[in-house]
């Protein structure tokens, strides 16, 4: 183990960072059969129910140098991932500061490990939602069902991402040459939330077996009064990437490595879209998992998807992007507490009837919000760029399952069950928004449900 930085002098509460501050060790990369090795990493989990406990977890947070299941919270635990160099120093921090924690996983590396072989054991060369499918399934299965169905399904390739993977989105339309309303989704923006692409894909396959069945099916009136854009990998790359490193976040633009392979590499493809960029959550450094990226929209994969939604504004009614984890459905304002929205009534109601009726399928408990009540701040987010930017009134973030326990590692046998609920919310939130915009099949069913 490398020396630490000598600190002599200064006070361990006043600057907390100095005591855990990462080795070169922890920055490089250690591949084992051509994949990132978490081996020795452990998951500390961190009581935050006192000031002093917040304090100093915020202070190794803000220094952008620790991978953070999510931000410190105040009053609730928080997850932390932590290379062998700096498990002594960091475990030393807190007991010398009496902050509890526990060790939830031991051995990272093991976790993986296990999921890797659950989730090989269950995938094929086909498509099916009984495992987490690799960039290029979900992209075939995506082209195979144009192909099988002409009539009401076409996938367009609207950009590239910086390594030239096609941006793919699967549209689903009965008829009217684009000018019914429009419902856009994407998943898998941060590319280790794995949930988020096979949900997304799930429901874009229940869809596409509405309209194969054409009036037979109740629920035909959601593909027949309504266009849907489903885009599951907005972050192809990042996606590819972790079949090497299963944690990867970011996107994969190299302009921000000190040497190549070595560290900095990626923007957080959900800190740079071109509303409210560069404030609140987010970093200016190239090394931390919320990097922003040199300036708005800096990213291929941000950019065209900017690009496409805002020259279909007028269309897209409902903007949906899925994340996880948390089981929550934020509004906008993301980027600032402080913030206010004029339509807030509005849109909490289509946000609670919606976590409501997927609680009605498994019963899953959702909370409803925008992200800085619920959970922190967050500038440049894609929310927020669609009602501010595109002006696309109902604009809603998903964070998927599950609340901790799982985290970014959600076992496979998950995913239909999110898939099943989180359809039903949708259906919800189209009932709700096409209601408001006054389409004849859904005048029936105006939102009753009380915030």
């Amino acid at each position: 183990m490398e020396k630490l930085l000598d600190i002599e002098g200064l006070s361990v509460e006043s600057n907390p960072v100095a005591l855990v501050l990462p080795t070169l060790a922890c920055l490089f990369s250690s591949l084992t059969g051509g994949r990132k090795s978490y081996r020795g990493y452990e998951l500390l989990r961190i009581n935050l129910n006192s000031t002093r406990a917040y304090n100093t977890l915020n202070g190794i947070y803000l220094s952008n140098t620790f991978d953070f299941m999510t931000p410190p919270q105040k009053g609730s635990p928080t997850d932390v991932l932590v290379c062998p160099e700096q498990l002594l120093p960091m475990k030393g921090l807190f007991r010398t500061l009496a902050i509890p924690y526990d060790v939830a996983v031991q051995d990272f590396e093991r976790y993986i490990e296990r999921e890797r072989a659950e989730n090989e054991a269950k995938r094929s060369s086909e498509m099916n939602w009984d495992a987490y499918q690799k960039l290029s399934v979900i992209q075939d299965w995506m082209d195979l069902k144009a192909q099988e169905y002409p009539d009401f399904l076409q996938t367009e390739n609207y950009g590239k991402s910086t390594e030239g993977r096609d941006l793919k989105v699967l549209k689903i339309s009965t008829g009217g040459n684009g000018v019914k309303p429009a419902v856009w989704i994407d998943g898998g923006i941060h590319a280790r939330e794995w949930i988020s692409p096979a949900t997304v894909s799930y429901m874009a396959n229940e869809l596409i077996e509405i309209a194969a069945q054409g009036k037979e099916n109740p629920d035909y009136k959601y593909v027949s009064e309504v266009d849907w854009y489903i885009n599951p990998n907005l972050n192809p790359d990042g996606y590819e990437y972790t079949q090497i490193d299963r944690m990867w976040r970011k996107t994969r633009s190299k302009a921000n490595s000190f040497f190549p392979g070595f560290g900095c590499v990626g923007v957080d493809p959900n800190r740079n879209w071109g509303y409210h960029w560069g404030g609140k959550g987010t970093s200016n450094n190239p090394c931390s998992q919320i990097y922003r990226g040199p300036m708005a929209a800096s990213e291929p994969e941000v950019n065209s998807t900017q690009n496409y939604i805002y020259e279909k504004r007028d269309q897209i009614k409902l903007f949906l992007t899925f994340h996880s984890y948390s089981q929550m459905i934020f509004t906008p304002w993301g980027y600032d507490e402080e913030a206010e929205i004029d339509d807030k009534e509005d849109l909490m109601l289509v946000a609670n009837n919606a976590k409501e009726a997927l609680k009605s399928v498994h019963g899953t408990e959702y909370q409803a919000g925008s992200s800085p009540e619920l959970l922190y701040a967050a500038a440049g987010g894609s929310e927020d760029f669609a009602k501010g930017i595109a002006e696309i009134k109902f604009a809603f973030c998903y964070e998927l399952r599950d609340t901790g326990k799982n985290g970014f590692m959600l076992p496979p046998d998950q995913i239909k069950p999110s898939g099943e609920e989180t359809f039903v919310a949708v259906k919800s939130m189209v009932k709700d928004v096409m209601s408001y915009y006054k389409v004849a099949a859904f005048e029936d069913e105006k939102p009753t449900r009380a915030v």
